[in-house]
């Protein structure tokens, strides 16, 4: 029998009365079989034995000692007992026994006893409020486990209890990893892997419980990406696991250093017709990269299993024509082609980029927001459920309940952090909708925020991954400055001297108004103080979420033309602007930003050949972590080595867009932490699956 079929009321396990069945329920510990998986969080070596001069050596010590006397503090309810101890080294200590009175009769003068606690010098003595106290020789020296708890139940408690449920229905537990694969790898089995980790006899036990527990945990996980993936595309996700994708490539980019995969389809596919044409006309050549990523996904498009791939590259690398381009490929197969992007700004500017590049190739092209008149969204709805419209651009107006497509073949995702998992799928769903044999349409997601190596393996790992780090020819790295707030007058001085040169720049603020609660600059005000004292004769604009969309368009129009020539703004810039004259950007409070969205920003600048900068400027009050961050952001330019640091400090939920989904709801796992059996998992259930295929 597996665990979770263990499925007796926890209730039926003794020491378990209704008193208790609460705070277990709090746990989610509703059966047997949850109690038995409610795994140690860690676990106390109670096997050695410690000086009370090792406090400072370890977070907690386990001292063999004499109790030497009692002495209490305080008056009334506030009086406390403190039980002095006497190591067989002769060091003292004091236990401070907080509503804990009744210490003093079970331990009196002379007591021999053990104690289990961590210690520190206080009103100068070594004391120890936090402790654990036994008579000497009343328990054996072991291993305890350490268990999350709720309310209304001791740690004391929960080990007894799941001691009484091992004692009752421990036996016969079953593996849920197949035994080939239990073999391969030199696993316990579970009804052993389960009894180390309760009642480990030593730490040896424990490290191997937890690796095996943790093992089987993201081997089902990536047997179901799998399984996922051969239901959808009748393979399995192609990733070369020996290729680091996450760690800066010092060296020189090669033809095929775009793509993650490597696999059998990778022979350069031919161009299609309209690609040719697009290409020719344009004024740069496309880097290696380009060319490598072109490639596989026109080798997608034409196979029969179809295309399920994120794309990701850094700001400015080129996804949004590798994007064009696919379209046009889905075109020639007679085919629609959705692009969905998170804000209508971003919307907007790819529909303006489509339609200079792909209207005059005959492609047909339309721009869905919300906002869109009631007059003129009927006649593009009617359009494009006919069949009349190639390419339709827009935001979450695109899954609309009645949006209809024709014939809806790829769908591209942009910034797909973005958005959720459910959002995804009901973009996905109107493809299957207009397709007659129900099939899914092509899904390309693209991400300008890099997706670190963990992340592409366990969010991602049913999907291909490519990535283009060449940067387009003339493209220089953005020179990053960490000015302090009292500096900002230079850091005024500088953009003045951009702005004389003929350049703009952007300011942008962590908040919209001036809020009480937080001492932070504000956009607004800050509009007000920029425009009026600092730069009084340099046309500025303020734009931020709560400005109407059509003054939000027309200001960026505005910003692009050079008529306005500061931008001061909240976040609302981090993506789809696109001004290769912009060569500063200020960030005020930038510790108040995570490392993608700094990164994000700071690559509003640098789109064109001219140098250009990032200003981080930082609040007097900055912690020593605010500062780590900031480091990385003045150290590097790649945002692959941002990522990982990113993930390491946010976790993967903000970074990946799935907050909402529970895809990483991983019990004792952590994608980040264990990538080696990650790996190792991964390899072994896509073996398996790959086995089962062929016969």
């Amino acid at each position: 029998m597996f665990l979770r079929e263990i499925n007796v009321p926890v209730s039926s396990v003794r020491g378990v009365g209704p008193a208790t069945v609460k705070p277990l329920a709090t746990l989610e510990i509703h059966t047997v079989g949850d109690l038995l998986a409610h795994w140690p969080r860690d676990w106390e070596d109670r096997t050695e034995f410690h000086s009370l001069s090792q406090f400072d050596t370890r977070s907690k010590i386990h001292v063999k000692a004499t109790v030497v006397a009692h002495d209490w503090f305080g008056f009334g309810r506030m009086r406390t007992l403190k039980i002095i101890i006497r190591d067989e080294a002769g060091t003292v200590a004091e236990l401070v026994c907080f509503n804990r009175p009744f210490l003093e009769k079970q331990f009196p003068p002379d007591a021999r006893v053990v104690v289990y606690g961590s210690f520190r010098y206080a009103y100068g003595s070594l004391q120890s409020s936090a402790f654990e106290l036994e008579q000497d020789g009343t328990s054996p020296a072991r291993v305890l486990p350490v268990y999350a708890l709720a309310a209304g139940i001791s740690q004391t408690q929960m080990r007894k209890i799941i001691a009484n449920a091992l004692r009752e229905y421990g036996r016969g537990i079953e593996s849920e990893l197949p035994e080939p694969v239990r073999t391969r790898y030199q696993l316990p089995d579970k009804q052993l892997i389960v009894q180390w980790a309760h009642q480990p006899a030593n730490l040896s036990q424990t490290v191997q419980a937890r690796h095996a527990l943790i093992f089987e945990e993201l081997f089902l996980f990536e047997y179901a990406i799998g399984q996922r993936s051969l239901e959808r595309r009748g393979r399995l996700p192609r990733l070369d696991t020996d290729t680091e994708t996450s760690r800066a490539d010092t060296a020189q980019p090669g033809p095929n250093s775009a793509s993650v995969c490597q696999n059998s389809d990778s022979v350069p596919a031919a161009l299609f017709p309209l690609q040719s044409r697009l290409i020719e006309r344009l004024s740069f050549s496309l880097t290696p990269d380009q060319k490598t990523v072109l490639s596989e996904l026109n080798n997608d498009l034409q196979s029969n299993t179809g295309m399920a791939r994120l794309l990701q590259g850094d700001v400015g690398s080129g996804k949004t024509l590798l994007a064009f381009l696919a379209a046009l490929a889905v075109r020639e197969q007679g085919g629609q082609t959705a692009i969905l992007a998170p804000t209508e700004l971003l919307a907007r500017q790819h529909a303006d980029t489509a339609a200079r590049l792909l209207e005059p190739a005959g492609i047909r092209i339309a721009f869905l927001t919300g906002n869109l008149k009631a007059s003129g969204r009927t006649k593009l709805l009617e359009e494009l459920a006919a069949g009349g419209i190639d390419v339709v651009i827009g935001t979450h107006a695109l899954f609309s309940k009645n949006v209809r497509y024709h014939n809806l073949r790829l769908v591209v995702i942009d910034e797909q952090q973005r958005f959720g998992v459910l959002q995804r799928a009901a973009i996905l769903d109107k493809g299957r909708e207009s397709d007659p044999d129900d099939r899914p349409p092509n899904l390309l997601m693209m991400s300008a925020t890099p997706i670190p190596r963990t992340l592409a393996l366990s969010v991602f790992g049913d999907l291909d991954v490519s990535v283009i780090k060449t940067m387009p020819p003339g493209r220089k790295p953005v020179i990053t400055h960490l000015a302090a707030k009292k500096n900002e007058e230079r850091v005024y001085d500088f953009i003045r001297r951009e702005l004389a040169a003929g350049y703009q720049a952007y300011f942008v603020y962590p908040l919209i108004d001036p809020s009480d609660s937080v001492e932070l600059a504000s956009a607004t005000d800050m509009f007000t103080h920029l425009r009026e004292r600092v730069f009084p004769d340099t046309p500025c604009a303020l734009i931020h979420s709560r400005i109407p969309e059509d003054e939000q368009r027309e200001t960026m129009h505005a910003f692009r033309s050079g008529k306005i020539r500061i931008l001061v703004a909240t976040s609302v810039v981090e993506v789809g602007v696109d001004v290769p004259n912009a060569t500063c950007m200020v960030i005020e409070h930038a510790e108040r930003f995570g490392l993608s969205a700094l990164h994000q920003l700071r690559g509003r600048v640098g789109r064109g050949s001219t140098q250009s900068y990032c200003f981080l400027v930082f609040s007097d009050k900055l912690t020593e972590s605010g500062k780590a961050r900031l480091r990385v952001m003045h150290e590097t330019t790649d945002g692959f080595l941002i990522a990982e640091e990113d993930l390491r400090l946010r976790g993967p939920g903000d970074i990946a867009g799935i907050q909402q989904s529970g895809y990483l709801a991983f019990t004792l796992a952590d994608p980040i932490r264990d990538y080696e059996i990650l790996l190792e998992a991964r390899t072994a259930a896509f073996d398996l699956l790959e086995a089962g295929s062929k016969r």
